[in-house]
C-alpha cells in the first residue's frame, strides 16, 4: 500500500500514524496514514487506484492544516489517509519552533486543533516511504502554548459561569466544562512537552479523566451549577501545576 501511495504523482513521503505508529492500537484499530505530497496533488489519482470508500477533494475536510483525505477499506481493515501540504508542513514546523501557532476548528474536536498537529506527526508517526524530518519539542512551543490554552479555557470558563450556570442552562454548561477540560489538558501537555496528534486520550493523558465524575449528574440550580465551575477551576489547577518541572 504504501509503494501504491508513494507513487502517485506528487507524493514525496508516506508515514503511518495513530495508534498503529505508537504501539497503542487494538486488535480492531484502524490504519492512519499521512500522504506528504509538494506543489500539486490529485486526489483522483488516489481515488483510481480503486481502493472501496470515500475520497475527499483538497479542503474537503475543512481546510487549514488538516486539508482532507481519504476513509477506506482495503483488504477487509479500515484506513485512513490524511493529505499533507508539505509546504504547509514546514510553515508550521518553522511557526512551531519560533512559539508561533493558531488553533483552528476540526469535526470531531472539541477544542479544535494546534496547526502544530502536522508537526506533532512528523515527531511521532513512523515513515515508510520518503524522508521526512523528526523534530523535539521546541522550547519557545512548551513556554508559550499552554498560556494560550489556558486562556482559552479560562475565558470559556468564565463565559459559562454568567451565561449557563446563573441562568441553570444544563446542557450548554456541560459543554463548556467538556471543551474548557479538553482546552487544559493541551495546556497540560504542551506544558510537559508532550505532542498531541488527537483528543481520544487527551483527559487521561493529562490527568483530567476525573471530569467524568464532574459533568455526570449535573444539578439544575445555578448554586450547584457555579460549583461545579470552581470544581471545574480547582481540578484544572492541580492538574496544571502538577504538569511543571
Amino acid at each position: 500500500m504504501a509503494d501504491r501511495l508513494a507513487a502517485l504523482p506528487g507524493v514525496r513521503a508516506v508515514a503511518l500514524g495513530g495508534s498503529r505508529a505508537s504501539a497503542t492500537h487494538r486488535p480492531t484499530s484502524d490504519w492512519d496514514f499521512a500522504l506528504y505530497y509538494r506543489g500539486v496533488f490529485n486526489p483522483g489519482d488516489l481515488g483510481a487506484l480503486g481502493w472501496h470508500g470515500t475520497v475527499s477533494e483538497l479542503g474537503g475536510w475543512g481546510g487549514g492544516v488538516f486539508n482532507g483525505g481519504a476513509w477506506l477499506e482495503i483488504d477487509g481493515r479500515r484506513v485512513d489517509i490524511h493529505y499533507r501540504d508539505l509546504d504547509v508542513v514546514e510553515h508550521e514546523l518553522a511557526e512551531a519552533q519560533h512559539g508561533r501557532f493558531h488553533i483552528e476548528p476540526l469535526l470531531f474536536h472539541l477544542a479544535g486543533i494546534p496547526s502544530y498537529l502536522v508537526v506533532a506527526e512528523l515527531a511521532i508517526n513512523r515513515v515508510l516511504r520518503g524522508n521526512l524530518p523528526r523534530p523535539d519539542y521546541p522550547r519557545a512551543l512548551r513556554e508559550n502554548a499552554p498560556r494560550v490554552w489556558r486562556d482559552r479555557a479560562d475565558m470559556t470558563l468564565g463565559y459559562a459561569r454568567n451565561a449557563y450556570a446563573a441562568t441553570g442552562r444544563v446542557t450548554e454548561l456541560a459543554g463548556a466544562l467538556a471543551v474548557s477540560a479538553a482546552m487544559t489538558a493541551h495546556a497540560v501537555l504542551a506544558t510537559r512537552g508532550e505532542w498531541v496528534t488527537n483528543e481520544k486520550r487527551l483527559l487521561e493523558r493529562a490527568g483530567l479523566r476525573d471530569m467524568d465524575r464532574l459533568i455526570s449528574g449535573l444539578p439544575a440550580d445555578p448554586a450547584g451549577l457555579e460549583d461545579r465551575v470552581d470544581q471545574a477551576i480547582r481540578h484544572f489547577n492541580e492538574a496544571l501545576t502538577e504538569a511543571k518541572p
